[in-house]
């Protein structure tokens, strides 16, 4: 008799997405971490990854069927079938052996980590079927893992969806069902006399199913028997075995009755529910929960997938930041995943080891593709570098604009952005250039590892500064000349991007000591970015200079105006110094 037991279920690791609502016949796959980050323009399917894996875990009940509507333009296709792949990590809850693989898909490495990958297939609106893959064979088998529904759904990865737009009362809904989630992941750390409550409760459940099992076994083998007289009369050779599931878990038990609610008011005046809030309201009490989720002890046996849809929805200013270190933290602990869709640069933190950030993007021709732009282990990012973008993401939390898209120049300050946004605001000819101000020369490299992962070309623009410099000696209170440490960062900086200098993807230009001085003429006075711009403002001979520096860093096929050192080598910048 099969038994659906609570065990650790392991974590999603792989989703994969095609013919699905805006999604084509190119699949688009989501390789994850513990935060996975989608961006991407409006209506290019950022939302619809988030839905196919509720749809896929949710097989044997009504939110794992598919509409009419689900399907691109509407039409279900048996040559274009919609099609949801999940591979996901075994932890406990053995399926056989010839389910587990690795990532790919072969034979799993003796002590290695175990996976199962499966995939789900709707020719027509309705209930999808589910296959597994065969690591022996090689092949899809429609004999599934795990077997029945709710024992395979029992081993994934709980889905916990918050969409954008859902009515009051789904949010309100959403909001008390991981209220509930917190609560019970309390009340299972609940122990007595050395002996905890919550598995005592689950191992009482279970002997209490097959007693009654047991005590109804005549009736079962009197039903199989009337059965397979009926079946084997028509079904010549086929058998009936009449299966009860003895499921001793969180689908058979349940520590309070449904209908549980949120009210809100001021302390002194009148209660109403959650749902007759507005949707600010119903937004921060959204991430209180989420807040006590993350300060509450962790869950260590049911793995879970937060699902989010534009978290900056309705959220003050000042709230951003705050809704950003909960969600880190959150998926921080053990047995949480956080997948989010935003339109928020806020919601990206380079500094943290656990995070995957996917663009979904709209093709020339229509076809929806994910590109995976950054994950922490390909960035080589030393402690030098997270110190950096802690550092920046603090002082900046809209520097990860990059991962928006457009055609991406690193610049080293704020004198450089202005004038640059400036010459922006008055020439509609760079629609698609994408300033980045890294607030320091020595972020410059850090940003570039980051950019890398892109593929995508890319310019910097940096001060050359002098080999030597002069400080006031501490001691004698006499100036004395050093070596200058702005000139030794220049060594990081190549080194950051030497392959995409000698792959012709990067262009590495430098500011003739210093951006003032190469284009100014002198340093500025007061507050430079401001002055930089009412200069360019007031002197149209200096603005077509620096439009001509704007486009050869947007076009690496433009030539650059004199001041502007395109370099591959330290003795490049020594000669331009020295001329």
């Amino acid at each position: 008799m099969a038994e659906a037991q609570e065990v650790e279920r392991g974590k999603l690791r792989s989703l994969s997405v095609r013919n699905f609502r805006c999604i084509g016949n190119e699949p688009v796959k989501v390789d994850l971490d513990d935060i996975v980050v989608l961006v991407g323009p409006n209506n290019s399917g950022k939302s619809s990854i988030l839905r196919a894996y509720e749809i896929a875990v949710s097989e044997g009940s009504t939110p794992g069927k598919l509409k009419q509507e689900d399907f691109p333009n509407g039409v279900s296709s048996a040559d274009a079938p919609t099609e949801i792949e999940l591979v996901t990590e075994v932890v406990a809850g053995d399926p056989g052996q010839h389910w587990i693989g690795d990532l790919q898909g072969k034979p799993a490495a003796e002590g290695g980590r175990k996976y199962v990958k499966e995939k789900w297939v709707w020719t027509a609106a309705g209930k999808g079927t589910r296959f597994g893959w065969n690591v022996d064979k090689q092949a899809w088998d429609d004999k599934k893992p795990w077997g029945w529904a709710n024992v395979a759904n029992a081993r994934r990865p709980a889905v916990h969806p918050v969409r954008a737009f859902d009515p009051p009362e789904a949010q309100a809904k959403q909001i008390h069902d991981l209220l509930s989630k917190a609560i019970i992941g309390s009340a299972r750390q609940l122990s007595k006399d050395g002996v905890n409550l919550y598995d005592k409760l689950l191992a009482d459940v279970t002997e209490f199913q097959k007693l009654a099992v047991d005590h109804n076994k005549g009736k079962i083998e009197e039903a199989e028997k009337m059965l397979n007289e009926i079946v084997s009369s028509i079904f010549i050779d086929h058998a009936v075995e009449y299966i009860q599931l003895t499921d001793a878990s969180d689908s058979s038990l349940k520590l309070f009755p449904e209908g549980g609610k949120l009210t809100m008011g001021h302390k002194d005046g009148h209660m109403s529910d959650l749902e007759s809030q507005g949707s600010g309201a119903r937004r921060t009490m959204l991430w209180a929960t989420l807040k006590l989720l993350k300060d509450s002890a962790p869950d260590q046996k049911r793995a879970n997938v937060l699902l989010i849809d534009e978290p900056e929805l309705c959220l003050h200013p000042s709230a951003i930041r705050d809704a950003c270190k909960v969600l880190y933290d959150l998926a921080s602990k053990d047995g949480w995943q956080v997948m989010i869709t935003t339109h928020s640069p806020v919601f990206i933190d380079l500094s943290r080891d656990n995070t995957s950030i996917v663009r979904v993007e709209r093709r020339d021709k229509g076809e929806i593709v994910g590109t995976t732009l950054y994950r922490p282990e390909n960035a080589q990012l030393d402690k030098s570098d997270r110190a950096n973008l802690k550092l920046l993401n603090i002082y900046d939390p809209y520097v990860a604009e990059f991962f928006f898209g457009g055609r991406v120049i690193l610049v080293e300050g704020d004198t450089e952005y202005s004038a640059f946004r400036m010459i922006m605001e008055t020439d509609k000819s760079f629609p698609k250039a994408h300033v980045i101000r890294a607030r320091g020369k020595a972020t410059i490299a850090s940003l570039a590892k980051i950019l890398n992962q892109f593929g995508a070309s890319y310019s910097i623009l940096h001060d050359t500064d002098t080999p030597k410099t002069m400080r006031k000696n501490q001691k004698t209170g006499e100036r004395e000349e050093i070596v200058n440490p702005a000139w030794t960062t220049n060594n990081n900086i190549l080194a950051a991007v030497q392959k995409q200098l000698d792959a012709k993807t990067v262009r590495l230009v430098a500011s003739r000591v210093h951006f003032e001085a190469a284009f100014f003429d002198t340093a500025l006075t007061g507050e430079k970015p401001y002055t930089a711009v009412q200069s360019l403002e007031n002197d149209e001979g200096r603005r077509k200079v620096i439009t001509v520096l704007l486009r050869g860093l947007v076009d690496h096929d433009e030539p650059l105006p004199e001041g502007a050192i395109q370099w591959a080598e330290i003795s490049d910048l020594e000669s331009a110094l020295a001329a």
